[in-house]
């Protein structure tokens, strides 16, 4: 993954903090570059800020399961069932739970 698409996506974090898609982004962008405690804290500052994004849950719960975080991975994976089922996303709902089955 490239330098530039990294620091094009921080800097328009900069520009606008609270944008769900481009924090979102971020966080995968971590996590395809191997840097997985930052995708979690992405995702953690995501979940704070946007706390009704539904594919933040998905996510963050296979980067803390990808960190040995068991535990938290479930606690986030369920939570997520709950914001995928109150938000009517069927599809998000069902691949968490899925998650769930194999953590």
């Amino acid at each position: 993954m490239s330098d530039d698409r990294l620091a094009a996506l921080e800097a328009m974090l900069a520009e606008d903090p609270d944008d769900a898609f481009t924090r979102y982004a971020l966080a995968l962008e971590l996590r395809a570059r191997g840097e997985g405690a930052r995708a979690v804290a992405a995702l953690e500052e995501l979940a704070r800020r946007a706390p009704d994004y539904v594919p933040t849950y998905f996510q963050w719960a296979r980067a803390l399961d990808e960190a040995g975080r068991g535990d938290e991975a479930e606690r986030v994976a369920r939570r997520g069932v709950e914001v995928a089922t109150a938000a009517g996303d069927d599809h998000t709902r069902r691949e968490l739970e899925d998650l769930l089955e194999g953590l």
